[in-house]
């Protein structure tokens, strides 16, 4: 596949969505982990999402166990632990895999599509693509990047 509306994910409520759904609009995709340092940029990419939404933005969130186990968790306790702990209402979908040969087909794309500093792998938890509204991967932020840091960037897509 090569066009970002051609993959699917399924939800962390079971529902298998199109990324086709989300055409025209800007999308932000995030690996999280509930259980890693970087768990407060939850709160963060929630209030990014909240600020922008109504002009367009989605963000897309994927649990991922590959870096130091920090979500082992089902379904049900990832829903719990972002709405409960960090107020969640961004699109969550089913914890997957962001490197190795069992990689979801969504990151394979995103990572040929916009490789890392020296590797195209997913080096951390809260690794983000930016995708605009006509469905190409544009930038690529590290793990540290901030929601504060992203911010400038969303803007100016929506604008």
């Amino acid at each position: 596949m090569s066009n970002f509306y051609e993959f699917s994910a399924v939800t962390l409520q079971g529902k298998t969505v199109s990324m086709d759904t989300f055409r025209g609009q800007t999308v932000l995709i995030v690996n999280t982990a509930s259980k890693c340092g970087l768990s407060p940029q939850f709160k963060g990419i929630e209030e990014l999402y909240q600020k922008y939404k109504e002009k367009g933005l989605v963000v897309l969130g994927f649990p991922c166990n590959q870096f130091a186990n920090q979500e082992p968790g089902d379904a049900s306790s990832i829903s719990e632990t972002c709405s409960l702990n960090y107020g969640v209402t961004f699109q969550m979908f089913s914890k997957i895999d962001v490197n190795g040969p069992e990689a979801h087909p969504l990151y394979k794309y995103l990572k040929k599509t916009l490789p890392g500093f020296l590797t195209s792998d997913i080096k951390w938890n809260f690794t983000k693509f930016l995708i605009d509204s006509n469905g190409n991967p544009v930038k690529r932020f590290a793990p540290t990047d901030t929601p504060e840091k992203i911010d400038h960037y969303v803007s100016q897509m929506l604008s």
